[in-house]
């Protein structure tokens, strides 16, 4: 088997083309390895609900520190919530969606053993992180005028006392 050889950037974009195209052929190996069926468990027991998905949230989170497992900690650190029958993870950006999908198996494991659960799903939502449409503030003029937008009071301080940004 021929391995692919990796070319090498030319500049910054393509550094970051790159290392997006390498972020989706992982995820795409991830997704085949987990099916993208949504995952269904029936027991003896009772239906999900959020009360009963947010009585045990603490103990499935315990559980995911005492394995040591923080990134999987901050994904369950943006809370999960119900849609219908189905709990929703929020995930932030390829690599987060990449663990996901990793630990639905064992959260679904965690959530039918410590809820006694009837019938639920997992699923993902990938909330991409948007730049900021803001110009980068980079000199103390700039940052001073986003400040004063941000608080009036600043401006009256300035005239006031004569305050200068840049010396």
């Amino acid at each position: 088997m021929l391995q692919k050889t990796i070319s090498i950037p030319k500049n910054l974009q393509h550094t970051k083309q790159l290392a997006e195209q390498k972020a989706k052929e992982e995820l795409h190996q991830v997704r085949s390895q987990v099916s993208e069926e949504v995952i269904e468990v029936k027991v003896e027991g009772r239906d999900l609900n959020q009360e009963i998905l947010d009585d045990m949230f603490s103990q499935v989170k315990d559980h995911f520190q005492k394995l040591g497992k923080s990134m999987e900690l901050a994904i369950l650190g943006q809370a999960m919530k119900m849609k219908g029958d189905a709990v929703v993870l929020d995930v932030m950006g390829h690599v987060q969606e990449e663990l996901a999908l990793k630990m639905k198996p064992e959260l679904v494991r965690i959530i039918r053993e410590i809820g006694n659960v009837n019938h639920f799903k997992v699923e993902i939502e990938l909330k991409e992180e948007l730049e900021s449409e803001r110009n980068k503030l980079y000199t103390s003029t700039d940052k001073f005028n986003f400040l004063k937008e941000k608080h009036a009071a600043l401006g009256e301080f300035q005239r006031r006392f004569g305050l200068e940004t840049d010396f």
